[in-house]
This record gives structure tokens, C-alpha cells and sequence, in this order.
């Protein structure tokens, strides 16, 4: 029964995955920072919840959390400090979920097979500069934060580590982003 429901789930998140890429070829605009903004301000009161909510579970569907920050900073201009407070928790819980999750998703199965690269990579992230990788990484905008979440739990990298590198990394390149946003607006 447990295999069945592994199965389904796997299912269900390659098909989320594939409806919003199904939604971003048909609307791009639908992932913009504006559309973000406008949808999150529907919820009036609860703005904050959904805008962190949508910060958490983007990471399964691969989203980027760049125009989701953007759009905080369009919602809150006036609260910077707020808005990099819930990215970095979102980021933070979203990486999180991901790294604990990638086995259940068969990332593991993917680095089981030792092949030279793998066992570069593994050699990299659980050695003594791991952190840096993970940092540099996290601060790089142009690639995926996730797939390193998903690389960092299928090859059991030090939690600790890993959250700590992903927070510092992304602490940095939220700054820029919100506090660099916030100052175009103003």
C-alpha cells in the first residue's frame, strides 16, 4: 500500500509540475510579479499567509522564487525587513520539505548509481568547503536554489550544512532583490 501511495504522490507532483509549465507556455504573464501580487492581494488579511504559503510549496512545482519575492516587494513596499523575513522562512521551509522529500521522489535512486561526476559532486558538497558550494549556489540567481535541495537530500548532506548554506546564500541575493526593489519604487 505504501509503494501505491509513493506512486500516486509521484504522479500527482509530475503533473503539478507539468500543468504549470502548461500554464507558463500558455500565459507567461501568469507568473509575473504583478500577477503574483494582484492574486496574493485578493486575500486581503490574510496576504502574508498565502504570500508564505506560495513561498513553501513553489519549491515542489520547481517555481522560481524570484518574482514571488518581486512581488512582495510590490505588495509591502513600505516593509522590506517583512517581506525578507517570509522569503527566507518560505525559502527556508520550501528547502527544507524539498531535501527531506527528494528520496520519496526518487532523487535518490537517480545518485545511487555511482558514476564519476556523482561522486564528484558528493565528494564537493560533503567536504570541507560543502558549504560553499551550497552558498554559492544558493546566491547564484541563474540557477535553480531547488535542484540543490533536491542534489543535498538525495545525497544526505548534513542538514545543518545545508540549511545554513541555502539561508546564508539566499539571505544575500533576497537582500538585493527587496531592499534594491524597494528603493526603485520609493
Amino acid at each position: 500500500m505504501n509503494q501505491l501511495i509513493l506512486k500516486y504522490a509521484r504522479l500527482l507532483w509530475i503533473a503539478a509540475i507539468v500543468i504549470c509549465i502548461g500554464i507558463y507556455l500558455y500565459n507567461p504573464s501568469s507568473f509575473s510579479k504583478e500577477a503574483i501580487a494582484d492574486y496574493i492581494s485578493g486575500y486581503e488579511h490574510y496576504g502574508l499567509l498565502v504570500y508564505l504559503t506560495i513561498h513553501i510549496l513553489r519549491g515542489f512545482v520547481l517555481l522560481p522564487s524570484t518574482p514571488l519575492i518581486f512581488a512582495g516587494v510590490l505588495l509591502f513596499p513600505s516593509e522590506p525587513l517583512q517581506v525578507l523575513t517570509i522569503s527566507l522562512i518560505g525559502i527556508g521551509s520550501s528547502s527544507l520539505l524539498i531535501y527531506f522529500f527528494s528520496d520519496k521522489l526518487g532523487f535518490s535512486a537517480i545518485f545511487s548509481k555511482k558514476s564519476k561526476k556523482i561522486a564528484l559532486i558528493e565528494e564537493k558538497l560533503n567536504g570541507k568547503y560543502g558549504f560553499a558550494y551550497i552558498i554559492g549556489w544558493a546566491f547564484f540567481p541563474l540557477v535553480p536554489t531547488d535542484l540543490i535541495c533536491y542534489v543535498a537530500g538525495a545525497l544526505k548532506i548534513k542538514v545543518s550544512v545545508f540549511i545554513f548554506s541555502i539561508l546564508l546564500g539566499e539571505l544575500i541575493l533576497c537582500a538585493l532583490y527587496i531592499y534594491g526593489g524597494s528603493y526603485l519604487i520609493n
